[in-house]
């Protein structure tokens, strides 16, 4: 597994992710802070500043941040993030973010953040009044390849289901 930075020259930065026999890459806009991105999510947002004070956003809150996170940012920078939060250790973060990498999780859709939320006492969509609260996809910017994982999973089900 390599974790991109800035690519060198005036190529954007990169992240690459190596799991099960498959690679893909993200590449965001040059400039781009990718903390900043996920702070233009309501719902991310909600979920980072709590860590950053410290606060336990239970297990679920962490599979979510490390879900949509891992697109974002570098391990590094997810695992400094998650620590901030309590109720957790180095080696738990470290598990939870090797878990999504290797099981190549899409970023929730908002009914599960709902039901993540039902399990826990931390509330992970801020506003679950507001239909639009929790809807990552309105909020944030995924790269190109989430979006391309997702039509492919979809495609192997229906090739499934056709069997």
């Amino acid at each position: 597994m390599v974790d991109g930075g800035p690519g060198g020259g005036d190529s954007a930065p990169a992240r690459t992710d190596e799991c099960d026999d498959t690679t893909q890459t993200y590449e965001y806009e040059e400039d781009t802070m990718p903390v900043e991105d996920l702070r233009n999510s309501p719902t991310m947002n909600h979920l980072l500043e709590a860590q950053e004070q410290g606060q336990d956003i239970g297990h679920y809150g962490r599979l979510v941040f490390a879900m949509v996170g891992h697109h974002f940012l570098s391990n590094d920078e997810l695992e400094q993030i998650m620590l901030k939060g309590g109720d957790t250790d180095k080696a738990k973060v470290d598990v939870l973010i090797q878990q999504v990498e290797s099981r190549d999780y899409s970023p929730p859709r908002r009914e599960k953040l709902l039901e993540y939320q039902s399990k826990q006492d931390f509330p992970i969509v801020p506003n679950p009044d507001d239909p639009d609260s929790g809807n990552l996809y309105r909020e944030l910017n995924f790269p190109d390849d989430v979006f391309q994982h997702i039509e492919g999973y979809r495609e192997k089900q229906v090739e499934a289901s056709q069997s």
